[in-house]
């Protein structure tokens, strides 16, 4: 008999794809041992991604919308696999009713987010943006008046929203720094958070008490815009917000205002509503907030270690045995599939 032969798709509107996850060499070769190849479509549309996976087995996906009516498309697609934790561009709901397997990497980047964080942190703590451009400008000193607020880190609170892997290993690094780690997680058992250091309150309560609020939940239907005006006026207004999670879990408009009316002192935000960030967002021009552009999960280790994990991942469905990680557990596979000890 011919050996089969299995086809992988990797479908994204390329001219967003970034250049350190654009090549494929890495999943190439790991899928070619398991005689499935893998090929790049560019698609800007579910008509695009529907025409080019029509006969796909696997999808690779970094970005691109995988809608109820793409699954409903694809008859021989068995499993999706998703470059990172987040898997919000895929309706999980629709794939489970197409007997879809969707697949995340939910270890990826664990250390990576938690240093950028901190980084976002650390910045809006030294008033880095505002001294440097300070210095590039000749001003020696004049970034900071008798009124700007700038107390030392030591005994300060860090309220995490979301305390989950990354969560708990930024509440790890602020502990380094003296740093008390309040969080809002209702999914996490109190002792877990307890063993991390991290005292579990509502989030009303967090919002009132930290001096940075650091946002580390998944989006999903419940989280999105999680952080609205409402929540936004009951932080401090000396409170600076971190984002390194989704961008949709923050109401972008309600912060633009919080910052234009000194609700709160100032932000540092990686990821936005809208990517790429559009040139005449306001963000840009305001001198207390400190922008990254949805890089913190990049790091050479980081990325060829996700690229050969969303390959294997994809393997093993393809050879008849269960992802390590999976997001439908009531999914019933096209394939009957066997797990691996």
């Amino acid at each position: 008999m011919p050996e089969t032969r299995f086809k992988v798709i990797r479908v994204e509107d390329k001219l967003h794809l970034p250049p350190v996850v654009a090549t494929i060499e890495v999943e190439t070769e790991e899928l070619a041992r398991v005689n499935a190849d893998l090929v790049e479509a560019d698609c800007k549309t579910e008509d695009e991604i529907i025409e080019a996976a029509k006969d796909a087995d696997a999808l690779l996906i970094v970005f691109a919308r995988i809608t109820r009516r793409v699954l409903s498309s694809l008859p021989k697609l068995k499993v999706a696999v998703r470059y990172g934790i987040g898997y919000d561009t895929i309706d999980v709901d629709a794939a489970t009713d197409n007997n879809v397997i969707v697949v995340n990497i939910p270890d990826f980047c664990i250390k990576e987010v938690s240093d950028h964080a901190m980084a976002l942190l650390l910045a809006c703590a030294r008033l880095l943006v505002s001294s440097t451009e300070g210095l590039k400008q000749g001003r020696w000193g004049e970034f900071q008046t008798e009124t700007t607020e700038t107390p030392g880190l030591y005994q300060q609170t860090l309220g995490l929203v979301g305390c989950g892997n990354i969560g708990r290993l930024t509440a790890q690094k602020a502990q380094c720094f003296g740093l008390k780690t309040i969080g809002y997680d209702p999914y996490l058992d109190k002792s877990v958070a307890e063993k991390h250091g991290i005292t579990l309150v509502g989030l009303p309560e967090l919002l009132k008490e930290s001096d940075y609020v650091s946002l580390h939940t998944p989006l999903y239907q419940e989280t999105r815009k999680l952080i609205g005006e409402k929540e936004l006026k009951q932080m401090k207004p000396t409170a600076y917000l971190i984002n390194t999670s989704r961008g949709g879990v923050v109401d972008e408009a309600a912060l633009i205002k919080a910052l234009r009316e000194k609700w709160i002192a100032g932000a540092g935000l990686d990821v936005f509503e809208v990517e790429p960030i559009e040139p005449d967002n306001p963000l840009l021009k305001m001198d207390d907030v400190v922008l990254t552009p949805h890089c913190a999960a990049n790091s050479s280790t980081s990325l060829k270690r996700l690229k050969l994990s969303v390959a294997q991942e994809a393997a093993r469905v393809l050879t008849g045995k269960w992802p390590r990680h999976w997001v439908n557990k009531d999914v019933k596979p096209k394939v009957d599939l066997v797990k691996e000890d």
